[in-house]
């Protein structure tokens, strides 16, 4: 294993960086290096045409080293992180049992640390860029909005756009004002990027519906509305509108290339069809399936289907090797083993997926996910020189299977060096997971959150004393 000098890496003007080997659209390529400069990556190519080029420049060694684009989470939920262990053995539909009442109960303080630290999970799992479906935390968004730019995270921020439940007075008129402002309070910001979203299609009405995608898409900018995700919330849209619910965001004219449906596990072939046909994008979250989800997104249906792919964590772990990971093996567990499909995607379509395309999927293609000139400077340097990843023979397929956050030597965003071995670069990681295990006390407590399986010790003591009775 390498131990790399963190001096070189922190300074303020360009970088000249020669790792083993830089991850490339087309794949790993060796003896490349990257010049860094001003946030973005100004240069890409043959290292000793780069150091040619800029003979003023001494190049950074990287040696035993990777250098590949920061994942991107396509949907998390950043103030949920105080309950992230309470989705644990749940079944469906928690939101209305945990995170409502658990949201509900933070105050700017809390709200600001949940997603701060959450943001710290993401950085250190190797995320550049996370994706929030907006809070329903009864503060300013912009609270989020900091807690990210505090961390050095990317942030694509929601802004719940729901209108069903709104007090008289506060209807769709007060949503798309709202709506319009934060679009345009972050423009310029150069890590903080505003979205729009809906909780779920029916948590608003049909011309709010309608007129979020319009502003939206005038905007460059996505809305999240998670969809199809539970059999309770496909039976609810069915009996409301007679429509499955993708079925009726299409009815009212809210599909197209601005949409990105979290989840969208339960889809016929013509809501398929539907998702290629409009040109909108999915956030396919295999873990959220896992742990508390009705049915694993038809991932590897949707690719081939060119419907845009990113993958989402929905605040289960921040782990980026391990949400590729986890990516094609619920493919292979769901679809490939009874099709005798045994490469289910042949592991560069979940790194592709992870990063690439899921900068797509969130309206970031055009800043980030890729290694190459004029793109956003946020990559990871990975140690492949562990007994994981030395003996390689497939380097993509292993980092998929076998790569994992303890191997991320560097995180960089925008350019800058945040994350060095898991540890936060210039704040207090330490004192921040003390302070919200303070808050997360309080919040929870008080919070009213309703579980319907009771935690593992106590499930155990249980068990036990019907095995002795």
């Amino acid at each position: 294993m390498n131990r790399l000098d963190r001096a070189p890496l922190t300074g303020q003007g360009p970088l000249l960086l020669a790792p083993d080997a830089v991850l490339l659209p087309e794949g790993p390529t060796d003896g490349y290096a990257v010049l860094v400069d001003d946030g973005l990556f100004q240069a890409v190519g043959p290292a000793a045409q780069l150091a040619g080029a800029h003979p003023g420049l001494d190049a950074v060694r990287l040696p035993g080293h990777l250098l590949m684009p920061g994942f991107v989470d396509a949907h998390h939920h950043l103030t949920q992180s105080f309950g992230a262990a309470l989705a644990f053995g749940e079944p469906s539909e928690i939101f209305r049992r945990v995170w409502v009442p658990l949201e509900g109960a933070l105050d700017e303080e809390s709200a600001y640390t949940a997603a701060k630290l959450a943001s710290f999970e993401a950085l250190r799992g190797g995320f550049t860029t996370v994706t929030d479906a907006g809070t329903r935390a009864g503060v300013d968004v912009d609270v989020v909005a900091s807690a990210a730019r505090d961390a050095g995270i990317r942030c694509v921020l929601g802004l719940v756009c729901n209108d069903t439940d709104r007090e008289p007075g506060s209807g769709p008129r007060a949503v798309l004002d709202d709506a319009e402002k934060h679009l345009a309070r972050y423009d310029g910001d150069p890590l903080v990027h505003p979205s729009l979203a809906v909780s779920i299609p029916e948590a608003a009405t049909e011309p709010t519906l309608r007129d979020t995608a319009r502003l939206a898409a005038e905007a460059g900018a996505v809305v999240q509305i998670h969809v199809n995700e539970h059999l309770a919330g496909v039976e609810r849209s069915l009996l409301r509108h007679g429509l499955r619910p993708l079925e009726h965001l299409h009815r009212v004219g809210a599909l197209g290339p601005q949409l990105l449906a979290a989840h969208a596990t339960m889809l016929t072939p013509r809501e398929l069809a539907l998702l290629a046909d409009t040109g909108a994008a999915v956030s396919y979250n295999p873990v959220a399936s896992a742990w508390k989800g009705n049915a694993v997104a038809a991932a590897t249906d949707m690719t081939e289907r060119g419907i845009r792919v990113g993958l989402g964590t929905d605040g289960t772990r921040g782990d980026g090797f391990r949400l590729a990971e986890a990516a094609e093996f619920a493919q292979r567990l769901a679809y490939g083993l009874t099709t005798g499909d045994s490469s289910c995607g042949a592991g560069w379509t979940w790194l592709e997926h992870a990063t690439r395309g899921g900068a797509g999927a969130v309206g970031l293609g055009g800043r980030t996910g890729t290694v190459a000139p004029g793109r956003a400077a946020d990559f990871l340097l990975v140690d492949i020189d562990t007994p994981e990843l030395a003996l390689s023979w497939d380097l993509p397929w292993e980092l998929v299977r076998r790569g994992n956050r303890d191997q991320i030597t560097a995180v960089f965003v925008a350019g800058r060096l945040r994350m060095w071995h898991g540890r936060p670069t210039d704040w207090d990681g330490d004192a921040l997971v003390r302070r919200a295990a303070e808050l997360a006390r309080a919040a929870v407590t008080g919070a009213g959150v309703v579980r319907a399986h009771p935690t593992s010790t106590e499930a155990r003591a249980r068990h036990e004393r019907t095995v002795i009775l």
